[in-house]
């Protein structure tokens, strides 16, 4: 609706769907029938294929590609969901690289791996609660020296890192890329294998697009739209995303199947 610049009374008489039927799906209230989601669909130029299947509760869950490291989510209860930060290393190795930090070191305990006794970096997608609150305590904790946040995020402790920039940790390479609208300041990074070119990718995404779902543009609807087309051009479709809230998913699957993704 923010993006179509129509209010819920404009869009019900569009889609002739009732606006209490709209007004309760926003709160969370109420599910809408696949054909209110089309006709809705229709008005606001979304994939209905995706957005009916999500209204089923049964979006596809795609076939996530073998990745050249490990992935370990820390999935950690945020409002009706999880919030997600992400352990990324070398297999079977007990050093990885933390990617956003939860609400604080509490919340990330209870999901941390016992394999895992070194961070050799960390890096933030955007400061927001459910996602940075735990930064300094990780830092203290592990003894972190690298440490990331995006540029203008303003994060206590650590560093801004810009568009473009990469920084390697043994085998692995992070990139990042600038892409604000759900914040002014956002990141998603992408993390490869050095030296193996044509092996998967990583992006970690953080909340500009999930499985299924793109993040409100909180700051920019604009930005946020040409953020989400940029990153999931830029990558192959095999790429697998790491989102900030809900499972795994691919490059391929959101072009095919994201209602928000034109």
């Amino acid at each position: 609706m923010r993006r179509s610049q129509l209010g819920e009374q404009a869009l019900a008489m569009r889609a002739e769907v009732p606006v209490g039927r709209i007004s309760d799906a926003v709160d969370y209230r109420s599910d809408l029938t696949c054909d209110e989601l089309r006709r809705l669909a229709a008005v606001l130029g979304l994939n209905e294929v995706g957005l009916c299947a999500l209204g089923r509760g049964r979006y596809p869950a795609p076939e996530i590609s073998a990745l050249p490291f490990c992935v370990r989510p820390l999935r950690m209860a945020h409002g009706i969901g999880v919030a997600n930060a992400y352990l990324v290393g070398e297999c079977g190795s007990s050093r990885a690289i933390l990617f956003d930090t939860g609400a604080g070191m509490a919340a990330l305990a209870a999901e941390w791996p016992a394999a895992v006794r070194h961070l050799d970096a960390v890096f933030l997608t955007h400061v927001e609660g459910e996602h940075a609150g735990g930064l300094c305590e990780v830092v203290a904790r592990f003894g972190v020296t690298d440490a990331y946040f995006p540029e203008g995020g303003g994060a206590l402790c650590g560093r801004a890192l810009g568009d473009g920039e990469t920084r390697q940790f043994g085998a692995l390479q992070v990139t990042a890329y600038a892409t604000p609208g759900h914040a002014a300041a956002h990141n998603c990074y992408v993390v490869r294998a050095a030296g193996l070119e044509s092996a998967a990718l990583l992006l970690v995404s953080g909340d500009l697009v999930f499985a299924g779902s793109v993040g409100g543009g909180f700051f920019s609807d604009e930005q946020l739209t040409a953020s989400v087309r940029r990153m999931l051009h830029l990558l192959p479709p095999s790429a697998v995303i790491a989102p900030g809230h809900g499972p795994l998913t691919t490059v391929e699957n959101e072009l095919r199947f994201n209602p928000f993704v034109a």
